[in-house]
C-alpha cells in the first residue's frame, strides 16, 4: 500500500515514517509513501501558497493553483484523495478498515484556515476529521489517519494482535500486565496467573465490559444493535449493572 502525503512541511510527517513499525513496513516493501512539497509548485519567488478569503474574514487560505498542481503531479485523479479536516466524517476504526483495502490514498494536509473549496470539489473523495476540536497542523491529522490504516495492511501486524484491540468486536480492550507480579504493592490479578485458558477469557471478557460500560456505553448500544454481543456479555452486563446498584444503595444507606 502506498500513502502520498501533499504538504507544506515534508519533514513533520517524514519522521514519522522514518521510525518505529512503519519503518519496518517501508523496509519490508509492505507501504511505500511519496511526500510532496506544495511550495514546490507555487510560481512566484517567494514560493507563496496562501492569500487572503473572498468575503473576507480572518485568516489565510491555501491557494487553489499550487495545491492543483502538486496533486496532478501525482496523478490523483486517478486515486483515493482524502482531506483531513474538523469538518469532515468522524475518523472510526470501520472507516480505516475500509481505507486499508485502497492501493493508494491520497492526502492533503491544510494549513492557515484550510484550502479553496474548488480543490475539495475538484478532487476530493473523502473529509475525514479526527476528533471535535481544531488544530493548526494537517499534518498530525494525517498522521494519524495513516497510523491507523496502515496497521491493518497484511503482513504489518499480526491478526491475533488485531483480533483482541479496542473496537474489534464493539468492546474497549482489557485491562493488562506484565512483569514483575508485584509493583509497589499492586498485585496481577489472580485470575491471569491461574493458567486456565477458560477463566482467562471469562475474566478478559467481564473487564471490556466494564471498561465499556464505564467510558463509552453507546458502543454496548451499538454493539447489541450489530449483533456483535454474545449471550455471555449479555448476561455479564445484568451481573455488572446489579453489582453497582447494590453498591450505590449501600452507599446511599451508609449516609443516612
Amino acid at each position: 500500500m502506498k500513502f502520498t502525503v501533499l504538504t507544506l512541511f515534508p519533514d513533520i510527517v517524514k519522521a514519522f515514517f522514518e521510525n518505529s513499525i512503519m519503518a519496518k513496513a517501508v523496509e519490508k516493501e509492505i507501504i511505500a509513501y511519496d511526500l510532496v512539497n506544495i511550495r514546490d509548485f507555487a510560481t512566484d519567488k517567494h514560493h507563496t501558497c496562501d492569500d487572503g478569503t473572498y468575503g473576507g474574514g480572518a485568516g489565510q487560505l491555501m491557494l487553489a493553483e499550487p495545491l492543483s498542481k502538486a496533486l496532478d503531479s501525482v496523478k490523483a485523479g486517478k486515486k483515493y484523495v482524502i482531506y483531513v479536516t474538523p469538518s469532515g466524517k468522524p475518523l472510526t476504526q470501520d472507516v480505516a478498515e475500509k481505507l486499508s483495502h485502497k492501493d493508494e490514498l491520497v492526502f492533503i494536509c491544510g494549513r492557515y484556515e484550510g484550502i479553496d473549496q474548488r480543490i475539495i470539489d475538484s478532487y476530493v473523495d473523502a473529509e475525514i476529521s479526527i476528533g471535535d476540536y481544531v488544530m493548526s497542523s494537517g499534518e498530525v491529522a494525517a498522521t494519524v489517519v495513516i497510523d491507523t490504516v496502515y496497521r491493518l495492511v497484511d503482513g504489518v501486524i499480526s491478526h491475533e494482535s488485531l483480533e483482541e484491540e479496542s473496537f474489534c468486536d464493539g468492546l474497549l480492550e482489557y485491562p493488562q500486565y506484565t512483569h514483575s507480579e508485584e509493583w509497589k504493592g499492586m498485585k496481577v490479578p489472580p485470575g491471569l496467573l491461574s493458567g486456565n485458558h477458560k477463566e482467562i477469557r471469562k475474566w478478559r471478557l467481564k473487564k471490556r465490559l466494564i471498561k465499556t460500560m464505564a467510558n463509552r456505553p453507546d458502543l454496548i448500544w451499538k454493539a447489541r444493535q450489530n449483533g456483535q454481543l454474545s449471550q455471555e456479555a449479555e448476561k455479564m452486563i445484568e451481573e455488572i449493572t446489579e453489582t453497582v446498584f447494590l453498591k450505590t444503595q449501600k452507599k446511599k444507606r451508609s449516609k443516612r
